[in-house]
């Protein structure tokens, strides 16, 4: 497997090897912003998606990622006017296109997933399909079909489980009482710290009633459906990875 960094100047990929030697691209979330268009840790990414693009390769991502796809293919993204979705990600649902799209099978029309992100796309490219929503961002998920590749991409985080939402509750605690998610400094170690314990114990059912959560988060074959679905659909050779594996 093979890990790249597309923000630094070297991405750090093995001597000799290009995009065009792998099956398919898998993002992650960034802290960075691609409202931060000048920045050239984002000017890289966009273009490292776009050269992905140009060449047929496949690529799938989520948070960060999904805001990515969208600019590098001529749409925008900006902050999210009620700021940082956290969390869980309440009742995402499925478009018409998201129910009937390939990324979605097997995936029920109404569900929650976990989240983390304070930017969210705001105009999407020429062709592209919002897949799905919910009531804190408009685009959920969405697919785009750009030159000869594809780019598959959710605004929540499939990846992501119980720890490290909670550790995360606690790295960005102070903005998220300033935004009112939680009361308190103290509250949201709180949670975070029932957060952890659930995921160390899925059998405490009273932590999971506290916390509103069930199985579209805590059944791990249920959660990570749509990254099994573009690895079945779109990667059909070994996968590789730029984030994937290198091709046999």
């Amino acid at each position: 497997m093979d890990v790249a960094y597309p923000s630094e100047p070297d991405p750090g990929l093995p001597p000799g090897t290009g995009l065009a030697d792998y099956d398919g691209l898998v993002w992650t979330g960034s802290s960075l912003s691609l409202r931060d268009a000048d920045d050239p840790r984002v000017r890289r990414q966009v273009e490292l998606a776009r050269s992905a693009l140009e060449l047929g390769l496949p690529s799938f991502g989520s948070c960060f990622a999904a805001q990515l796809a969208a600019v590098a293919t001529g749409g925008s993204v900006c902050a999210n006017p009620r700021g940082r979705e956290f969390g869980v990600a309440r009742k995402i649902e499925l478009s018409a296109a998201g129910r009937e799209h390939p990324l979605f099978a097997g995936k029920p029309a109404v569900f929650d997933a976990y989240t983390s992100h304070g930017d969210e796309v705001e105009t999407l490219p020429p062709g592209a399909q919002v897949l799905a929503s919910n009531d804190w961002t408009r685009i959920q998920a969405l697919a785009i079909q750009h030159g000869r590749g594809t780019f598959w991409a959710v605004q929540y985080h499939p990846e992501f489980d119980l720890r490290e939402i909670g550790r995360l509750a606690r790295a960005r605690a102070k903005g998220l009482v300033a935004q009112g998610t939680f009361r308190d400094e103290a509250s949201a170690a709180a949670w975070a710290e029932e957060a952890e314990a659930l995921h160390g114990d899925a059998s405490r059912a009273d932590l999971a009633w506290r916390l509103a959560v069930d199985r579209d988060v805590l059944d791990p074959a249920l959660r990570h459906i749509e990254v099994r679905n573009w690895i079945e659909r779109r990667v059909r050779r070994t996968l590789g990875s730029l984030v994937a594996r290198r091709n046999a």
